[in-house]
């Protein structure tokens, strides 16, 4: 039986510390503590965080205890995971406004009725600066730069600020506050994971189980989905804006995302595997990926209406009704060439972004491709610019 359980659980898991643990756990009988943090660092959760929430989903299912933490305290310091620079931490302000959206999309997910949902503010702000003191002595420096993103900069010369060394300590004692049984995390989190462990067992605490899950590529197949990064598909996203952007992935990318979103079996989505090697078109199969992950989010309706919407508009040649509308005063513009203004419209990540955009025909202005990389418009320009097949913006430059 638990061996059974152990399997399921272990299903599109990357790593699992320590399966013999989490059977000790299991064997008891007892609905198990599990943990899954978020910092409100933005204020849409996107598909890439619901690989480890469709996780707590199953061992909500399973009868255990779930609670989806908000991490308000550590987002005021800022995650320094995977990054080579001292990353600007939020404002109190901007956490909070962030934190206001979390609640709602989650639950789009997990059962309303059984999720706790709390913050770690309730226990950091209790904390004070001596129990601070106390914390960061529970832990080396040297045990630190053993964490990759730091070692990486110690030896690159590259600066590292005392308060980044608070994240890891801080997610870590989120377990010790809530005795945890099971945290979960993409596997960009396995350091400040073990670090729970870690203090669990300096304050006398049965360590957590630690359950890694795999990164999400975004919509460019190669950076983990982000939006900072803008390759992300946010769950709050309008139907027609999902189905666009699921359709927009590269056909061997789409099986990433079946493993990692679709709730299908694993029989079924080899089937479907099977199926394109024999012949049939893979944007049916995607159609298909499309539709679950946007009922699961809308409804079957919506999603039918957004498949309608996409085969009329890029196979018949239609454009969207609903184009964002955006008037900009040609005074403010620092620059008025067209990659500036792709750029400032968000149609594009970057300037260089909007380049090789160009340079790929992928630009269009009120349907007409353009090749003139440094295209200027002018004052009184009217029309719709276009960036692939999904991103368009109607402007006026005033």
């Amino acid at each position: 039986m638990v061996d059974d359980v152990i399997g399921e659980i272990s299903r599109g898991t990357e790593e699992v510390i320590k399966v013999a643990e989490l059977e000790r756990k299991l064997e008891r009988g007892k609905p198990l503590q599990i943990k899954v943090g978020f910092d409100p660092t933005a204020p849409d959760i996107h598909l890439g965080h619901t690989v480890v929430i469709n996780k707590m989903r199953q061992f909500q299912q399973m009868g255990h205890e779930v609670t989806f933490l908000i991490g308000d305290f550590t987002a005021l310091i800022g995650d320094p995971t995977g990054k080579n620079v001292t990353r600007k931490p939020l404002t109190a302000e901007e956490v909070t406004e962030n934190a206001k959206t979390y609640t709602d999309q989650v639950l789009k997910i997990l059962d309303p009725e059984t999720t706790k949902i709390r913050f770690n503010s309730e226990w950091m702000n209790e904390m004070g600066s001596v129990g601070m003191i106390r914390l960061a002595s529970r832990y080396t420096v040297a045990r630190m730069l053993e964490r990759e993103d730091f070692k990486n900069r110690y030896k690159s010369g590259v600066s590292i600020a005392v308060h980044e060394f608070l994240y890891p300590l801080v997610q870590g004692y989120d377990s010790v506050a809530m005795k945890t049984d099971v945290e979960m995390g993409g596997t960009d989190q396995t350091f400040n994971l073990l670090v729970g462990r870690h203090l669990q067992q300096q304050y006398g605490q049965e360590p957590q189980v630690i359950i890694t899950l795999p990164l999400l590529e975004g919509l460019d197949g190669v950076q983990k989905m982000s939006k900072s990064l803008n390759n992300y598909i946010g769950i709050d996203e309008p139907a027609n804006a999902m189905f666009g952007k699921i359709m927009s992935i590269s056909d061997e990318l789409m099986w990433r995302y079946f493993e990692l979103l679709s709730f299908r079996s694993l029989t079924d989505i080899q089937a479907l595997k099977s199926a394109v090697e024999a012949g049939r078109n893979p944007r049916d199969v995607k159609f298909e990926l499309a539709a679950e992950i946007i009922t699961r989010f809308h409804n079957a309706a919506a999603a039918e209406a957004a498949q309608a919407e996409f085969i009329a508009r890029f196979q018949k040649g239609a454009m969207p009704e609903d184009i964002d509308e955006k008037t900009l005063l040609f005074a403010d513009l620092e620059n008025p060439g067209i990659a500036a203004i792709l750029t400032v419209c968000g149609l594009t990540a970057s300037n260089s972004d909007a380049f090789r955009m160009i340079k790929q025909k992928a630009v269009k202005i009120d349907g007409e491709a353009i090749s003139e990389r440094n295209l200027q418009l002018q004052q009184g320009f009217s029309g719709v610019l276009q960036v692939g097949k999904r991103r368009f913006c109607k402007l006026v430059l005033k």
